[in-house]
């Protein structure tokens, strides 16, 4: 059976929520292009030995430029900090490998820029980590906008919360550092703005603000280092075609673990969903007698494809990493050419980093901005 050669740099959180797709995309998807675990890079040897064996790699090296010159490495998964996915992801597309990059591309719009201009030229296959999109709740809802259940979408909210950074005494770590990009922004709304791709396209002029709720954070020492990037953002939107939108993310929510909640209000009806409880949506339509409309909860189940790949009885739940599955199914689809791959490419990727980079913009200089999309 045909096989593919996975590398994989970085296996913190998100390097193993790779390690995982990979294993488990084509027992649920019976893919005839089956992943093939080659090689995996760390920061020093010994941590990249105990990780492949973890893993399930078939060797390991302590520098990540000999896995992308490994002639057995098809496809390089990029899971390192966000400072270091250009410089990775540009040296395997030139080494003739496909791409799967976490987001964001990279903390500076020149290096995306970079990233996506390589990629063309490249004539690889090169994606982001947006694994939202690939929720069966998502793709239902797109279904339903698609086919106008809600009529004209005119408004569209989205929140991202977490609390990792609510606590003013943990830790400085990288994601304070100006080196990793905005804050709230990159590292989190550029979810929901993957998400306003599916649902109805980036917005096209955006007002900002974002706030630093915690000054400094404690280094070991026992000193203080100042916060380098900003843990809130609210963002007020305008879209192509008039409709309006607003956009909030805050990384400093207590109570808050993985939230994204989302609200499409349309010309005849609305929907809404809360990544907390991702495994349902819900519905209102505008229209019968109105003593009995309201809301209607909608709970996924083997007919919310490809929910039925996993489970086949409804209401038992998918989590974030079966969407990874789903996500690196979908880059299989690409690698085989299936042009109707619901992936986020480089093009799509860079675009929305002109989206963030235009509301930094905008909190800069107190104003308006377009985004270019």
């Amino acid at each position: 059976m045909k096989t593919i050669g996975i590398g994989l740099i970085g296996t913190g959180y998100m390097g193993k929520c790779h390690a995982l797709a990979w294993t488990g995309v084509a027992a649920t998807f019976g893919e005839t292009l089956r992943p093939r675990l080659v090689h995996l890079a760390e920061v020093n040897a010994d941590l990249a030995h105990t990780k492949a064996t973890e893993f399930g790699f078939a060797r390991s090296s302590g520098d990540w430029r000999a896995l992308i010159a490994d002639p057995e490495v098809d496809v390089v998964s990029v899971t390192t900090p966000n400072a270091f996915h250009a410089d990775m992801a540009i040296a395997a597309l030139q080494a003739g490998k496909h791409v799967w990059c976490e987001k964001p591309m990279a903390t500076a719009l020149a290096d995306a820029a970079r990233m996506r201009e390589t990629a063309r030229a490249s004539g690889r296959i090169a994606v982001l980590g947006y694994n939202y999109i690939q929720n069966p709740t998502v793709r239902q809802i797109e279904a339903l906008i698609a086919g106008g259940a809600i009529g004209t979408v005119n408004h569209i909210r989205i929140e991202m919360d977490e609390d990792f950074m609510a606590d003013a005494e943990a830790p400085f770590n990288w994601k304070n550092e100006a080196a990793s990009g905005y804050g709230a922004l990159d590292d989190f709304a550029v979810h929901p703005l993957s998400l306003m791709t599916r649902f109805l396209s980036l917005p096209s002029e955006v007002l900002a603000d974002m706030s630093r709720p915690v000054a400094s954070r404690p280094l070991a020492d026992g000193s203080r280092r100042a916060v380098e990037t900003h843990d809130i953002a609210n963002v007020l939107l305008r879209f192509p075609g008039g409709a309006s939108g607003v956009l909030t993310a805050n990384r400093a929510a207590w109570g808050r673990k993985g939230r994204i909640f989302v609200q499409i209000f349309g010309s005849a009806g609305t929907l809404h969903f809360d990544q907390e409880r991702g495994n349902e949506f819900n519905l209102y339509l505008a229209k019968g007698d109105p003593a009995t409309q309201g809301f209607r909860t909608v709970l996924l189940g083997p007919q919310h494809a490809p929910y039925d790949r996993f489970i086949p009885a409804p209401g038992h739940g998918l989590g974030f990493n079966d969407l990874k599955v789903i996500e690196a199914h979908e880059l299989i689809r690409a690698l085989n050419g299936d042009a109707d791959a619901r992936v986020i490419d480089f093009e799509t990727g860079l675009a929305i980093e002109g989206c963030v980079h235009a509301m930094a913009k905008s909190h800069a200089d107190g104003r308006w901005t377009p985004t270019g999309a």
